[in-house]
């Protein structure tokens, strides 16, 4: 068991650990217990009633959350022709083609957090499957992100857009905003996140959906929500 420092070890002494908080109450809370030097990030892992191991219970998607996550993020574009004016005007980090490919193949280059290409350009990125795909890099129609508007995709990105996606044990963890937000903005964007997977709830799930969810800072302890009242 690793031993947590003494900001984690002040952080902890603030939480019932037992209780279930109100949403405002543990956001204004979440804020108390970020010790770091940086704005940490604040972080919800929500987990579902569903079994990832059938297809037809997989969640997945991406949303624009109301205030965004505090963090701007590099995008490149994979395009062509007028589409490449396009996501250089609506504000892309890198846009290119093949020779971005084969920047990607040949250096190992990896400098973007998010990859948007046009579906005209995917039999080209196809190729990168293996090094995009695990890292969760690969664009991808369900998240938005092979599309020809590229730019509105941009900046759905540019404006606080997370990708969300149930991991094998059926959780969820994404970025709600960071430390130095107000309480009623964390606040707001943990609602419309939950009101974002139940619109999307798989039919084939059964019983209670929202099991648990839980905030917590980058550095810090985790907080439990009343998860049955998130969005009343």
């Amino acid at each position: 068991m690793p031993k947590h420092g003494k900001k984690y070890q002040d952080a902890i002494k603030k939480i019932d650990r037992a209780k279930q908080y109100e949403t405002m109450e543990a956001m204004e809370l979440v804020k108390e217990t970020a010790g770091a030097k940086f704005d940490e990030t604040i972080e919800a892992a929500i987990r579902l009633g569903v079994d990832p191991r059938h297809a037809d219970q997989q969640v997945r998607g991406a949303m624009v959350l109301p205030h965004g996550t505090g963090k701007t993020r590099t995008v490149l574009v994979f395009a062509k022709g007028d589409k490449v004016k396009e996501a250089e005007e609506a504000g892309a980090d890198f846009v290119g083609a093949e020779d971005m490919v084969e920047k990607i193949q040949k250096e190992g280059w990896l400098g973007f957090e998010v990859a948007i290409a046009t579906p005209d350009m995917m039999g080209v990125v196809g190729k990168l499957g293996r090094v995009l795909g695990p890292r969760g890099l690969m664009p991808n129609p369900k998240t938005g992100t092979v599309t020809f508007d590229v730019a509105r995709a941009i900046q759905e990105v540019k404006a606080g857009k997370i990708e969300y996606r149930v991991d094998k044990a059926g959780n969820i963890h994404t970025p709600i905003g960071k430390a130095s937000f107000e309480p009623q903005k964390l606040t707001e964007n943990m609602k419309a996140l939950v009101a974002q997977l139940i619109k999307v709830k798989p039919s084939a799930a059964k019983g209670q959906y929202i099991k648990s969810v839980t905030v917590s800072t980058t550095m810090g302890p985790g907080i439990k929500l009343n998860a049955q009242k998130i969005n009343l």
